[in-house]
């Protein structure tokens, strides 16, 4: 999903950042706001969903 990201927003995306954690977190976010939150839902989500909400926020 991160080359994805990249790959579509690549003039408007300065980074794409992985963090690795437990407990099946799969948190995104922009410029500090959250953008999805598996923890909140969940659920994993589409990487289509994803992508369109990053392109939103940006």
């Amino acid at each position: 999903m991160a080359q994805q990201l990249l790959d579509q927003y690549k003039t408007r995306l300065e980074e794409v950042a992985l963090v690795p954690s437990m407990g099946g977190a799969f948190e995104v976010t922009v410029d500090g706001e959250s953008v999805y939150s598996k923890l909140e839902t969940g659920r994993f989500p589409s990487e289509s969903a994803v992508i369109a909400d990053v392109g939103k926020k940006l």
